[in-house]
């Protein structure tokens, strides 16, 4: 079909890594959390299925199917992301519409049923409809900004300049969130690290954001807005305070956050092994267990976070994040340290 290709302007880029379309963080952030909640379906069903005689695999199969499928689609986004080819993001509209419209269903026989809104089920169902609503929305804004599929002009995109500049090696302004979280996109430089040396030359220059003039002319902007504002006021004088805060006060207010996160998951360490322990000593004094109907299978999150095994799950899990946290808050705040004083 004409049209179909690469939306992609001929200049031609040496990284794999340029991210084309909006909502890019806002996407991944979700289809973790989409995820985590497959996650806490697929232990659900597991634990609901461990407390009968008979096996119920309709308890956990298909929340297993649907992991696998936002697995899929989030490796079939990047693809489609780095090589710009928006109009095959259709498939994953539909995929996320029809996604919406079976949770829905679901929901609204639950609601029918009258289960209650404390049953884990029937909480894990509507965080799903609304995730998957939110990924609806975000496709429908690609839609919208890159004016594909209903549009007769689709937008035109450009690379950024400094991924057409050879020399600019530093890439982690411009890979997906998964690679700036975990450094990825760093394992070139360290398996070349590992074989022989490593000259300037490898390390390549620094992207134009973070050169000292860039930074510079953020600052002395900022501090040239200060001094309009005072002008009224002969007493007072510009702050260069106030001025940097202008300038780098988001990835300041971000790192902070990034710690505050960090901070409260560590909380989930002490929580997890002490209902761990709690859980094992219930086994061991109750060891009578009764068979649950299997037309009322509905777990209390009361009842699903006393699973020992659940709970060694959300230890590892919470573990992985807190440091993921930990580590992006140290990240930004060297990045933003190193800027400011070039700016200085």
């Amino acid at each position: 079909l004409p049209g179909w290709g690469s939306q992609s302007s001929k200049v031609q880029i040496h990284h794999n890594t340029w991210l084309h379309f909006p909502g890019h963080n806002l996407r991944w952030i979700l289809t973790f959390t989409l995820l985590f909640v497959h996650v806490c379906e697929i232990a659900e069903g597991i634990v609901s299925d461990t407390q009968m005689k008979s096996r119920h695999l309709h308890l956990f199969l298909p929340a297993i199917m649907g992991f696998v499928a936002a697995t899929v689609s989030i490796v079939y986004y990047h693809n489609i992301e780095t090589s710009n080819f928006p109009k095959l993001l259709l498939a994953l509209f539909l995929y996320w519409i029809m996604a919406f419209v079976t949770k829905t269903i679901k929901l609204v026989r639950y609601c029918q049923d009258g289960v209650p809104f404390s049953q884990l089920r029937f909480c894990i169902t509507g965080i799903m409809v609304i995730l998957y609503g939110l990924l609806m929305a975000v496709e429908i804004n690609v839609i919208r900004v890159r004016r594909y599929v209903f549009f007769m002009n689709p937008q035109k995109v450009k690379p950024p300049e400094d991924l057409q500049d050879l020399g600019v090696r530093f890439l982690q302004p411009f890979v997906n969130l998964l690679s700036k979280a975990t450094y990825w996109w760093m394992n070139t430089l360290i398996i070349s690290a590992h074989k022989k040396p490593v000259d300037l030359k490898a390390i390549g220059k620094l992207p134009i954001a973070m050169r000292a003039l860039t930074n510079y002319v953020c600052l002395k902007e900022a501090y040239e807005e200060q001094k309009k504002k005072v002008e009224d006021h002969p007493n007072r004088s510009p702050s260069i305070w106030l001025a940097m805060y202008s300038a780098f006060g988001r990835p300041i207010l971000l790192s902070s956050t990034f710690r505050y996160l960090a901070d409260l998951l560590g909380f989930a360490g002490p929580l997890c092994i002490s209902g761990i322990v709690q859980g094992f000593q219930n086994t061991t004094n109750n060891t009578n267990t009764t068979e649950k109907d299997p037309s009322n299978s509905y777990l209390s999150s009361e009842e699903f976070l006393r699973n020992v095994y659940v709970l060694a799950v959300l230890l590892f899990l919470a573990l992985i994040l807190q440091r993921t946290f930990l580590q992006a808050s140290y990240y930004v705040t060297t990045e933003t340290g190193i800027n400011l004083r070039g700016a200085l």
